[in-house]
């Protein structure tokens, strides 16, 4: 009997764990395996471009919207979170431009894994000349 009520706090404790995109207070840069899992609770249309689950180049995928400038990003309350800075970027030589954390001109590894994961990384956007550092898996 100890065995079974213990194996049900374990299971409602699991249950009751935040999962994928949406469920967090910020949303880009959350988990996701298609864009509609995405900014959950926030009215999309409003966001400044076209969301998007980065699922191809970035493990887990990562919720984000295609953007043409830095001031594209964060332009919804709850789109991002509160007092960090995210960028426009191209990622991996793409033609289209995403909102990323940024992590220039920060303590770079801290930084990335407290804020986003622990399975993130200050590194490059590999976006040739329009070139960013962002926080990435």
């Amino acid at each position: 009997m100890k065995w079974l009520v213990s194996t049900q706090v374990a299971l409602l404790a699991l249950a009751l764990l935040p999962t994928g995109c949406g469920d967090d207070e910020d949303d880009t840069g959350a988990a996701c395996d298609e864009a509609d899992q995405c900014y959950g609770g926030l009215d999309t249309t409003q966001l400044e471009g076209e969301v998007r689950c980065l699922s191809d180049n970035v493990p887990d995928g990562y919720c984000t919207h295609t953007c043409n400038t830095d001031d594209d990003c964060c332009t919804v309350e709850g789109e991002c979170g509160a007092g960090l800075e995210y960028v426009c970027s191209p990622l991996e030589n793409q033609n289209e431009k995403f909102c990323f954390l940024s992590c220039e001109g920060q303590d770079a590894e801290d930084y990335c894994q407290s804020n986003i994961s622990d399975a993130f990384s200050c590194r490059s956007s590999g976006g040739g000349s329009q070139n960013r550092k962002l926080c990435l898996p």
